[in-house]
């Protein structure tokens, strides 16, 4: 099984200074950078601990989506610390277009097999990526607000800011809708049980048509959601959808380091 892990972002939010956070100088000095994954966990980035959750789900290829100027993450994966269980490959993605721009630039690593693709700061329950590994075709799990707030490091208002689904009577993904206002909310789910996308997901190649047909969101970017959504209603693509009763962790700004440092302080990093 193969995964794509998207880290290519600006880090905005992660560069934006927050002197109540208990950081040490190097996270400190890597937060401002604004390359998340590369936040230093107990000595490890945090991208290894993601890694080493695929790695535990039965992946066995991974390709890590960069920039050009990601330099700290090439020398790192591929001098410094290579992964022992998982063969690497790097795709750059030139500019910062948006996460379906990014998928396009894995089009060679997928070739025309099944895959996963997640975010490169977020933290998913190793059961939550084996159930994708062993889907039988596309899909993505759906995540409980109830169970995101008590198991997450986040809180409501970010929660409320993630897409929301629509699921069709036989499970499969109806339709999803990214960053919904309040009108939309209300209409789709009562609050305390939305159905949520946490943008990890399972493709096959029909997501390479949907990327490249899609057309850039009001912030100008081509987002991943936007193309499920075509790949669903165009395409006629089928996506099946796991129930997650699981949280995840986000490494978004500089005040998530020391709780998800926390929580994840047992776990076993063997990328």
């Amino acid at each position: 099984m193969k995964a794509v892990v998207l880290a290519r972002g600006k880090g905005t939010r992660m560069r934006r200074a927050d002197a109540s956070a208990d950081l040490s100088d190097a996270q400190r000095r890597h937060a401002e950078s604004g390359i998340k994954a590369m936040v230093p966990l107990r000595g490890r980035p945090f991208l290894d601990y993601v890694l080493s959750a695929l790695a535990d789900a039965a992946v066995t290829d991974v390709c890590l989506v960069i920039g050009p100027e990601h330099d700290v993450m090439r020398e790192y994966y591929t001098d410094v610390a290579p992964p022992r269980r998982l063969r690497m490959s790097l795709a750059v993605q030139q500019e910062p277009r948006g996460t379906a721009d990014a998928l396009l630039s894995v089009r060679d690593f997928a070739g025309d097999d099944q895959f996963l693709v997640l975010n490169g700061d977020n933290y998913y329950a190793i059961d939550v990526l084996r159930a994708l590994v062993a889907l039988d075709g596309p899909g993505l799990p759906v995540f409980s607000r109830d169970a995101l707030l008590r198991q997450s490091n986040f809180h409501a208002d970010r929660v409320r800011s993630f897409a929301l689904l629509r699921i069709a009577p036989n499970g499969d993904l109806e339709d999803i809708i990214e960053k919904p206002d309040d009108d939309t909310y209300r209409a789709l789910a009562v609050e305390a049980d939305a159905l949520i996308s946490m943008n990890v997901w399972r493709f096959g190649p029909a997501i390479f048509t949907a990327c490249r047909s899609i057309t850039p969101s009001i912030r100008g970017e081509l987002e991943l959601p936007e193309a499920v959504r075509y790949a669903v209603r165009t395409l006629h693509e089928r996506f099946r959808t796991i129930r997650a009763e699981s949280g995840v962790l986000d490494l978004s700004r500089q005040g998530d380091v020391p709780e998800v440092e926390r929580r994840l302080q047992d776990v076993h990093v063997n990328p």
